[in-house]
Formats: structure tokens, C-alpha cells, sequence
């Protein structure tokens, strides 16, 4: 370790410790010399270092220099060779392709196009080939069919002619049906009146006959309850019969015991006698009564029979008149719906009318434009006929230009 640096240590430690005597005292120009010296040195030292330094740096400089120089030249003939072969592969076959371009679009697919070498400027040409034959298969196509069009425009233009008659004839047909329908409508529609009068005839038929129903029905109702009244009263003649029986017998022993008697029961046999008398027309009465509620009984079941049995052919009635009111509503919904038919087909004959009428017009315009595409398929082949199809030779010198090496990618 160097001397002053001890002696920078010690006076560090006297300042720490506060002995500034020490440290004012000190001797440090011994270290102060040798550290001048030192600093000196490395001073020269590194003045060295930076001259060698500038030294170098101006010779790599002119080493750049040159470098810089010599790649200038080199780009500036590497520029030259590529622009000389851009000129040679690639400015002038443009050029050749631009001049193709002018003849196809001046209408010359007859012009033979040169295809040379592997590269993609030939892959140009090829496709510039492909193209012209496109082309002039596709001119060749529509020449050919404009003139089927124009074949096609001919048929048409019978079909349309031979349409137009037709048309002309079904409107004639369906004005004629047109008034046939109209006359069925109003037939219809008068039976559809007479369908419903009858409906409503049948209606009210139906109602009387309900209503006879309902009448034969009460009546046999009363019939009914007058054979059980009379029922009823033969029951009580019977028992006004076993009553005067009983009182004839009574009578009988009254007049025995008075007969007992003798002179004393003379008066009570006379009113036996004449009780017996009553009882015995009474009984004959109620015999006769008795019998004639017996017939009255036996025609009121006849006449019930009678009332069922008509109560019985009102209801078949009923049932008729009512089964012959739903036929006549039928017969009139029916009718409804026929009319409703008729008018609709009448509607759909008129529609066809206006059809019709549309169709004629159709044709017409139809036969316009036939006219109009007739125009343009004359315009086409006008236009198709620019174009030039037979193959020729064309001058070998752009052959020759074209002497394109391939490309090695």
C-alpha cells in the first residue's frame, strides 16, 4: 500500500477523534510529491494511448474510404448490367406483348403470338396465347350463334304471329263464355230465390205441424185423464152398488123381524118394503150407470188409442216437415254456394279475359322486341365481323428479338 495513503488514513482518524493538532501538524508533503509524480505518469501514459488511438481511427477512415469508393463502382455496374438486361428480358417482350394487345384490340385474332423459354415473361405469352384462342373461339361462337339467333328470331317471330291469332280466338271463346255465365248466374240466382221461399215455406209447415203435435199431445193428455175419471166413477158406482146391496139386505131382515113381530111391526115392514124398493132401483140404477160408464170407458180408450195413433202420425209428420225444412235449407245453402260458384267462376272467366287481353298485348310488345333483338343481333355480327380469324404468318423479327434465356429461380 502506498505511504500517503497511510498518512490519509491517519489524519482521518485524527479528525474522527477531534485531534486537530495532530492533524494540522501532520507531515503529507512527502505523500503530496509522490502522488504529483504518479499523476503525472499516468497523465503521459494515457496522452499515448489517446495518439495511437487517432492514429488508427484516421486509418480506418481511409480504409472506409476506399471500401465505400470500390462499392460505388461495383453498384454502379451491377445497376448498369441490370438495367441493360431489364431492357433486353423484360422492356422489350413488353413492348412485343403491348403490340399484340393493339391488335387484338384492333380485331386481328389471326396474328400468331411466339412462345420462347421458361421464364415468366414467356409465362406472359403464354397466357396472352391461351387468351387469343380464347378469344377467337368465343368470336367464332358468337358468330355462329347469332346467326342461330337469327334463325331463332324467325320462329319466333311465327310463334308470336301464330300466338297472336290464338290469343285473338280464346278472347272471342271467353267473351261468348263470359255471357253464358252471366245468364247461369242469374238462372242460379233465381233458383237460389225459390230455394229459400221454399225454405221458409217448409219453415212454417214445420211450425204448424209442431204446433198440431203439440195439440194432439194435450188432447191425449186429456184424454187420458177423462179415462181415469171415468175409471173413478165406476169404482164409486160400484161401491153405491154394494151399498144398496147391503141396504136390500138389511131391508130383507128388517121385514122378517117385523113379520117376528106381528101387528107391532106392521108400519116398520111397510118402510122395510120401501127401503128394499129403493135399494133395488138403486141398484138398478147403478147397474145401468155402471154399464154405461163401462162403454164410455171402453170408447175413450178407443178414443185414446185413436189420439196415440195420431199423436203418433203428427210426430212421423213433424219429422217429415222438419226432415223436408233441412233438405229445402240444404237445397238453399246449396244453391248459395253454387251461386257463389258461378259468380266466382264468372270472376275467374273475366280475369281470364283480362288475361287475355294481357297476353294479346304481351304479344305485341313481344314482337317489338323480337324486332329490336333482331336489330341487335344484326348489330353483333356487325360488330363480330371486325374480328379476323384466318391465320397468317407475321415477320420473323420479333422471334428474333424474343431470345429470352431462362431463369433459374
Amino acid at each position: 500500500m502506498p505511504r500517503w495513503h497511510n498518512d490519509l488514513e491517519h489524519q482521518a482518524t485524527w479528525l474522527e477523534s477531534n485531534q486537530l493538532s495532530d492533524f494540522l501538524t501532520a507531515p503529507v508533503q512527502g505523500s503530496q510529491n509522490a502522488f504529483d509524480v504518479n499523476f503525472e505518469a499516468w497523465q503521459l501514459e494515457i496522452n499515448h494511448v489517446l495518439e495511437a488511438a487517432s492514429a488508427q481511427s484516421q486509418r480506418n477512415y481511409q480504409i472506409s474510404a476506399l471500401v465505400f469508393i470500390s462499392m460505388i463502382i461495383v453498384a454502379a455496374i451491377y445497376i448498369s448490367s441490370a438495367l441493360w438486361w431489364t431492357r433486353k428480358m423484360i422492356v422489350q417482350p413488353l413492348a412485343i406483348i403491348g403490340s399484340h394487345f393493339d391488335s387484338i384490340a384492333a380485331g386481328n385474332l389471326a396474328r400468331p403470338i411466339a412462345v420462347y423459354g421458361r421464364n415468366e415473361i414467356t409465362a406472359i405469352f403464354a397466357s396472352l396465347k391461351t387468351m387469343q384462342q380464347a378469344l377467337r373461339g368465343t368470336v367464332s361462337d358468337v358468330r355462329k350463334g347469332s346467326q342461330e339467333m337469327h334463325i331463332g328470331i324467325a320462329e319466333i317471330v311465327a310463334g308470336n304471329n301464330d300466338l297472336s291469332s290464338r290469343t285473338e280466338q280464346q278472347a272471342a271463346s271467353l267473351a261468348q263464355t263470359a255471357a253464358s255465365m252471366e245468364q247461369l248466374t242469374a238462372t242460379v240466382g233465381q233458383n237460389a230465390d225459390n230455394a229459400r221461399q221454399a225454405s221458409e215455406l217448409a219453415k212454417n209447415a214445420a211450425t204448424t205441424a209442431q204446433a198440431g203435435g203439440v195439440q194432439v199431445s194435450t188432447m191425449t193428455h186429456t184424454m187420458q185423464e177423462i179415462a181415469t175419471s171415468s175409471q173413478k166413477i165406476g169404482d164409486i158406482i160400484s161401491v153405491i152398488d154394494g151399498i144398496a146391496f147391503q141396504t136390500n139386505i138389511l131391508a130383507l131382515n128388517a121385514a122378517v123381524e117385523a113379520a117376528r113381530a106381528g101387528e107391532q111391526g106392521r108400519g116398520f115392514a111397510v118402510v122395510a118394503g120401501e127401503v128394499r124398493n129403493l135399494a133395488s132401483r138403486s141398484a138398478q140404477a147403478a147397474k145401468e150407470i155402471k154399464g154405461l160408464i163401462e162403454e164410455s170407458v171402453n170408447r175413450v180408450q178407443q178414443g185414446s188409442k185413436l189420439v196415440n195413433n195420431a199423436a203418433a202420425t203428427m210426430i212421423d209428420i213433424v219429422s217429415s216437415v222438419t226432415r223436408v225444412n233441412d233438405i229445402m235449407g240444404e237445397i238453399a245453402s246449396a244453391s248459395e254456394e253454387q251461386q257463389r260458384g258461378i259468380e266466382q267462376v264468372a270472376q275467374a272467366v273475366s280475369q281470364m279475359d283480362q288475361v287475355t287481353q294481357q297476353n294479346a298485348s304481351l304479344v305485341e310488345e313481344a314482337a317489338v322486341a323480337t324486332e329490336q333483338l333482331a336489330n341487335q343481333a344484326d348489330h353483333l355480327s356487325s360488330r363480330v365481323a371486325v374480328f379476323t380469324l384466318e391465320e397468317h404468318e407475321v415477320a420473323r423479327h420479333e422471334s428474333a428479338q424474343l431470345q429470352i434465356a431462362p431463369v433459374v429461380s
